[in-house]
């Protein structure tokens, strides 16, 4: 009994270290593969003698888990569409034949890391048939919130390189200096107009006319001026009306002094700006706040626009695509505008050793892993998406050709006992002849 069990033990004992051998092979044919993830086995040791009776050799089983929760280190790329998570979470991908079927919602997949670009429809898509999962952006570049604890919200992250988008006008701020001398008498009592550009709801180019009219009086300086707005939109109707009113004192010299509405919005003091409502809405125009010298002034003799912007822009096409850390898809135009698309969650497991490992360095979530949670990028537990980067195998080369020397010499000395045994067994039968 006790020559065979030891036979056994050493039966075992190369099985094991087999399958340790299987583990570090797989290990070091991946140690070039981008997101790859270490094999480790780990040895048990069988006691099966009976209490108080002769000692039989029990032997050793194996054990391989997949070290999923260690990351290799990240390297820099070109693509900006190249991703890696820094820390931990993982990103949301689907195969992209499960996506095709159009059967449901797609599996949702867990990887650490994709080369991705856009495929014939333009989805983000790596060359292995995984596609980016992430939660769609409103039209003004706002995401919705989702439940979290559930993929159902995820759709893949399509882009449209034909996409064309424009941004209208809200507000504009005005920096301009009205001449001191147009409001004193014997002056000429001639407007100063400035026209300024915004972009409609439809992205076209419209004009607002502002008019600004001295207030000539019969001696001395009146410091008053009538503001006329005028919308091109609408055919040159006026859309608002204010008298203006400038100190002359020594401290506040040229700011405003009073704003008295005639027609439009009200003069909102706190902001220094009205309201006033062009043909695709409401618009906003600051001309400053009272005793401020940031917006309209009345100083010296010159009609000075010196400060004129506002929000908005033309009809653009889309030339570029990244990722930020926060896992938000920013679509830039050639306008110079950025409008948020997607938003990528990181994904989180109690367990993220207990998933299931799949093909494509791809995980998928299991009862041993525990429950899921879709998190903001950089919130929570979670690290954050690296663009323009690939995270490397986590596998070390050099440690795995030690554990393979270690392995083969524990297997040619499993062998020496089975040769071992064999030979008690050869002489335990000569005994008779």
């Amino acid at each position: 009994m006790t020559i065979s069990s030891s036979l056994n033990a050493g039966v075992a004992g190369l099985t094991s270290n087999a399958t340790r051998l299987a583990a570090i092979s797989d290990n070091i044919a991946n140690s070039a593969t981008y997101g790859y993830k270490r094999v480790e086995t780990d040895f048990q040791s069988l006691v099966i003698s009976p209490a108080g009776g002769s000692y039989s050799a029990g032997g050793v089983r194996s054990v391989t888990r997949r070290l999923i929760d260690e990351s290799g280190s990240l390297v820099t790329t070109s693509n900006p569409t190249d991703l890696a998570v820094r820390g931990r979470g993982m990103l949301p991908v689907a195969a992209s034949s499960q996506i095709e079927v159009g059967n449901g919602d797609p599996q949702m997949l867990l990887t650490t890391t994709g080369s991705f670009r856009t495929d014939a429809e333009g989805k983000l898509m790596t060359e292995t048939g995984l596609v980016l999962l992430g939660w769609p952006a409103n039209p003004d570049g706002t995401v919705p919130e989702f439940p979290r604890d559930t993929s159902d919200g995820l759709e893949p992250v399509q882009i449209n390189v034909n996409q064309l988008t424009g941004e209208p006008t809200t507000g504009i701020n005005l920096g301009v200096n009205l001449p001191a001398t147009e409001t004193e008498a014997g002056s000429s009592g001639d407007p100063a107009q400035l026209s300024v550009e915004y972009y409609d709801n439809l992205g076209k180019s419209e004009n607002i006319l502002i008019e600004f009219t001295p207030n000539v009086p019969a001696s001395g300086a009146s410091n008053e001026w009538t503001m006329t707005m005028k919308d091109s939109a609408q055919g040159g109707a006026v859309i608002g009306e204010y008298t203006l009113g400038f100190d002359d004192a020594r401290a506040s010299g040229g700011t405003l002094q009073s704003v008295t509405p005639v027609s439009g919005g009200a003069y909102d003091a706190a902001s220094g700006s009205v309201i006033v409502n062009v043909d695709g809405g409401p618009m906003e125009i600051n001309i400053g706040q009272i005793g401020a010298s940031n917006g309209l002034t009345q100083l010296s003799d010159s009609f000075a626009p010196l400060s004129i912007s506002k929000d908005g822009s033309p009809v653009g096409n889309m030339v570029s695509v990244e990722v930020d850390a926060n896992g938000f898809v920013h679509a830039s135009f050639d306008t110079g505008i950025s409008r948020t698309i997607y938003q990528v969650p990181l994904v989180d497991l109690p367990n993220p050793n207990g998933m299931v490992s799949i093909d494509k360095q791809t995980f998928m979530p299991s009862p041993d892993s525990g429950s899921f949670f879709l998190w903001d990028a950089g919130d929570g537990p979670t690290g954050d998406v690296v663009a323009f980067a690939r995270e490397e195998s986590a596998t070390d080369v050099a440690g795995e050709l030690t554990d393979m020397i270690q392995t083969q010499r524990a297997y040619s000395s499993n062998a020496k006992v089975i040769q071992t045994v064999d030979e008690m067994l050869q002489e335990t039968t000569n005994i008779k002849r």
